[in-house]
């Protein structure tokens, strides 16, 4: 037996013992790591989710089992922390960049604030990665020296840094990614960044740059594949150094003042995928080079002044998405345009093209969603439009289009059609009436006849029925009443005769409905009560008779009234005085009788007029009435009805009250408290009396109670009868929404009751209402109480509230309902937030979560993506926010009658930014237009007084509506982020005040 030479075993020994030693020293520096991360956490970051509860000491002093930590395991250490979304507050947590392995460093989306400066960051000089986006960090953006040189990754975007981009990014040699996104930096931007060669993506929009011009240094980023700089105030012309970035594949300029032609360099980008630089001002023609952009899918650069035609080579390119609208392109659109395998979106409105569509438009490719309104289009519609079954939008409105609808019939695809003012005609078949899937069709202003198909009944998603302005006749089919989604509903100026449809009143969500200027016959229907949501009605110029329902004076929103031009008669019911009109018009009937008291005025005598029998005792043109005959026996009559009835109600109480008469009355409703109460459902409910009205809306009537308790609250006894299933949804609504959150912006739910026959809810009472009645003059006083300080503290209350619901409730809570009348005010104007009947929660980890199966809210501040797609998310409140701050700006109502036909607040103002520009810019239909463009005289609400500091002050708030009410979802920022805006005008407008 051989022994092994002693030797030998030296070196496994030596590495055993190495290996120990490694190990030892491991386990030590993650024993240091998680001290460092424990710390770190107890002395600089808030956690009120707990999500980093399980970051405790523990026997192995391991981290790397702990929420956000990612270690690499040879050898064993912390290489990553990733926070992301877990609601962190607190200033920049430096100290995690102590742990000296650390390469990742993410925050994003929590609510980390402060100011983030040079000595701050130094300790992370280390780190590959670092992402802060979506916080609250405030302040300059921080200076970095060339000690970061292994930083790669730069995320700052989404927070409120301010100041220029600081020169000495320019020394991160080895950075790849930078993203500065959406903040409040100014200046230029420096040439510095031409150094960056490594760089492949560079994020920089929706800043203010003041004017800077894009740097021709930036063709030094030959490795760039993604150019990000929308809305960011870019000037100047599009350096020819663009054409150097020959890999870049997403290029987006758009929302500027860039002008000048597009470069010829541009053709030498053949890898871009993406060219979008809409809304600029440039001009010219496309430049021929383009025809070499074979990758380009799509080319987006609408609103510009660019000329000239569609050459035939570009136009043959591979898009997927083409946008070329509002520019001054002329000429016949190429047929190699129809050849295109992968075209889904045509965008040409708004220019001057000419002559016939492509013939095979659609046939050759899955065509989705097609727009060449307001051009100068003639022939018939393309006969393959339909061809792949994929078109959900045709819009072709304002050209010179003819022929009939033909090629629609199998178009099963199709949600949303658009064809007024047009020159097509005959008839329209029941395929296209009953096509199942539309939901918006306005073909207004043609030459369509025959009769409306009763297959429109199939077509059960319709919100918007708008064929005012053709030659259709017969009678309107009762098919129409099966459209129980429809909001408007527009029929005149055609040759419809017959009864109006009784059924009609059984669309509960109409909004709209105009029959004007046809043939109608019969009597108006009575059973009115289900349209609480209607706005508008407009019956006028038919051959109505019968007298006039007073049910339409209990029809809560209504607020234009037109049934002149009939042959309606008996007297005006009282009913009317009690809605509040913006147009009333009952002329040129056959009514008589007393004008009613809250008519006795000059704005109501031309809606009167042409009823020869009217009379007035005091209210001139119209004759005094004769005097009445004294009528003994109507007099006994009503004193013996009254002693029927006092006896009644004797009875009655005598029965609820005494065991002698009956049994113990049942219980009225099951009361349930959200706050500390001392009262029964009995005080609730007995006290609902019409001397203690306040109010009546779409969802009830609300009524003022003060308690035994000495509390004075607002209670609302939903609708019953036919509305109850609406109502019980509602109640169901209010009840889980506010029932489990509390806000100071928010109005606070004291108690519900919930009965067989009954629903009522209880609330704060608010002194002043709501800020719809005190803008609009509803509330004693009107709009001129608020002077612009309380309107700006009003909006950043309001702001607030929506903010808890959108970004602090889990899930996320969007209103739906955002407008001025459910903003209410206490003693002090304080706003909050109300009327939850309508608010949803998100579920954000389900699927293509978001779609309704109606369209919700006010007219006039509904989101357009909303009404169109039925998608509802925090971003449909943010755009009915910014309606809200247009009233506060203008006093004006959404829909005020001022602005003229089929215009709400947001068309009037940025027109009024149209007729206010020098350069006359183009319509966005994507955005909106920035204030500086708009003569603030025009719109401001007279009514205030108003200093030099508040008008500089009233633009800075208009820029924050217009950004709120962009046509792009994505475009308008968070409510959070609205916040910061508003709070930064608050505050300067409370100095203001002080000081004046």
């Amino acid at each position: 037996m051989t022994h092994p030479n002693p030797k030998s075993r030296l070196p496994l020994i030596l590495l055993v013992f190495l290996s120990s030693s490694w190990v030892f020293v491991a386990a030590a520096s993650l024993a240091g790591d998680s001290e460092i991360l424990i710390r770190v956490k107890t002395a600089r970051l808030e956690d009120p989710n707990g999500e980093l509860d399980d970051w405790v000491p523990n026997s192995s002093h391991n981290p790397c089992n702990w929420t956000g930590i990612t270690c690499d395991l040879n050898p064993p250490a912390v290489v990553s922390v990733n926070l992301s979304g877990f609601g962190l507050r607190g200033g920049f947590p430096s100290g995690f960049c102590r742990v000296r392995t650390l390469r990742n460093l993410t925050l994003s989306y929590n609510s980390i604030n402060g100011t983030l400066s040079y000595q701050a960051l130094l300790p992370c000089s280390h780190l590959e990665s670092l992402d802060l986006s979506t916080n609250d960090l405030v302040g300059g953006l921080p200076e970095l020296s060339p000690e970061f040189r292994d930083l790669k990754y730069l995320d700052l975007s989404v927070n409120n840094f301010s100041g220029e981009i600081p020169a000495s990014f320019g020394q991160l040699r080895a950075l790849k990614v930078l993203l500065l996104s959406s903040n409040f930096i100014s200046g230029q931007i420096p040439s510095s960044i031409g150094n960056l060669s490594e760089l492949t993506t560079l994020g920089i929009g929706y800043v203010f740059l003041n004017q800077s011009t894009l740097p021709p240094e930036i063709g030094n980023l030959t490795k760039l594949e993604t150019l990000f700089i929308p809305q960011a105030g870019l000037s100047g012309t599009i350096p020819d150094s663009i054409g150097h970035l020959v890999e870049l594949t997403t290029l987006d300029l758009s929302h500027n003042q860039l002008y000048g032609k597009i470069p010829e360099s541009i053709g030498k980008l053949k890898n871009v995928e993406k060219i979008e630089l809409y809304a600029n001002g440039l001009s010219g023609e496309l430049p021929e080079s383009m025809a070499n952009l074979s990758y380009l899918a799509d080319f987006d650069v609408s609103q510009n002044a660019l000329t000239g035609k569609l050459p035939d080579k570009i136009a043959a390119l591979g898009f997927v998405s083409l946008n070329l609208n509002d520019n001054l392109f002329e000429g016949e659109l190429p047929e190699s345009l129809a050849t295109n395998p992968y075209l889904e979106e045509l965008k040409i409105f708004n220019n001057s093209f000419s002559g016939k569509l492509p013939e095979n438009l659609g046939r050759n490719s899955e065509l989705a969603d097609i727009d060449v309104s307001t051009n100068k289009f003639t022939g018939e519609l393309p006969k393959y439009l339909c061809y792949r079954k994929k078109l959900y939008s045709l819009i072709t409105f304002s050209n010179k289009l003819s022929g009939n609808l033909t090629s629609l019939n199998e178009c099963a695809s199709l949600t949303y059609l658009r064809l007024e003012n047009n020159a097509f005609s005959g008839k329209i078949s029941s395929g296209v009436w009953g096509l199942p899937l539309l939901f918006f069709l306005r073909i207004e202003n043609n030459g369509f006849e025959g009769s409306v198909s009763s297959s429109i009944s199939i077509a059960g998603n319709l919100t918007t029925l708008m064929i005012t302005g053709n030659k259709f006749s017969g009678e309107l089919p009762p098919a129409v009443c099966k459209l129980r989604q429809l909001v408007s509903l527009s029929v005149g100026n055609n040759q419809f005769s017959g009864d109006l449809p009784l059924c009609i009143t059984e669309l509960k969500k109409l909004q709209k409905l105009r029959m004007e200027e046809n043939m109608f016959t019969g009597a108006i229907p009575s059973s009115v009560s289900s349209w609480t949501e209607l706005v508008e009605l407009n019956l006028s110029q038919n051959q109505l008779s019968g007298e006039i329902p007073p049910e339409l004076g209990d029809l809560p929103v209504l607020n234009y009234l037109d049934l002149s031009g009939n042959q309606l008669s008996g007297e005006i019911p009282a009913e009317l005085t009690k809605l509040k009109l913006n147009e009333f018009n009952l002329s040129n009937n056959k009514l008589h009788g007393k004008v009613p008291p809250g008519f006795a005025r000059d704005q109501f005598v031309s809606g009167l007029s042409g009823n020869p029998n009217l009379c007035s005792p005091n209210f001139k043109p119209f004759p005094p009435c004769s005097r009445p005959k004294p009528a003994t026996l109507y007099v006994v009559v009503i004193l013996s009805i009254c002693a029927v009835l006092l006896l009644g109600s004797l009875l009655w109480y005598l029965r609820k009250k005494s065991p002698v008469f009956g049994s113990k009355p049942k219980r009225l409703c099951k009361l349930t408290t959200f706050q500390r109460v001392g009262f029964n459902e009995e005080d609730v409910i007995v006290p609902l009396t019409e001397e203690k009205l306040i109010g009546s809306g779409g969802s009830g009537r609300v009524y003022k109670v003060k308690l035994k308790t000495g509390q004075t609250v607002a209670v609302k006894k939903l609708w019953g009868g036919d509305r109850k299933e609406d109502s019980d949804m509602i109640f169901q609504s209010e009840v889980e929404t506010l029932g489990r959150i509390r806000h100071g912006n928010i109005v606070k739910l004291l108690f519900s009751c919930s009965g067989e026959d009954s629903r009522i809810l209880g609330y704060e009472y608010m002194e002043n209402g709501s800020l719809g009645d005190v803008l609009h003059e509803e509330k004693g006083g009107g709009g001129g109480l608020l002077d612009w300080h309380q309107r700006l503290t009003i909006a950043v209350g309001a702001a607030q509230g929506l903010a808890y619901l959108h970004h602090d409730c889990d899930p996320a809570i969007v209103h739906r309902d955002v407008k001025s009348n459910n903003i209410l005010l206490d003693e002090e104007f304080r706003p909050r937030v109300a009327d939850f009947g309508l608010a949803k929660t998100l579920q954000r980890h389900v699927e293509g979560n978001g779609a309704m199966s109606r369209v919700a809210g006010s007219y006039g501040y509904i989101a357009p993506e909303y009404a169109y797609t039925l998608k509802v998310n925090e971003k449909s409140d943010v755009y009915s926010f910014g309606v809200v701050l247009l009233e506060l700006i203008t006093g004006k109502r959404p829909n005020d009658p001022s602005f003229g036909e089929n215009k709400d607040i947001v068309k009037w103002v940025t027109e009024a930014a149209l007729a206010s520009s020098s350069s006359s810019p183009q319509e966005d239909r994507n955005g909106g237009y920035g204030s500086h463009w708009i003569n603030l005289d025009e719109l401001v609400d007279q009514r205030m007084n108003l200093t030099t500091c508040d008008y500089e002050e009233i633009e800075k708030v208009l820029e924050v509506a217009l950004v709120c009410t962009s046509r792009i979802p994505l475009n308008r920022p968070s409510m959070r982020k609205v916040i910061e805006l508003l709070k930064v005008k608050d505050q300067k407008s409370a100095r203001n005040k002080m000081m004046h």
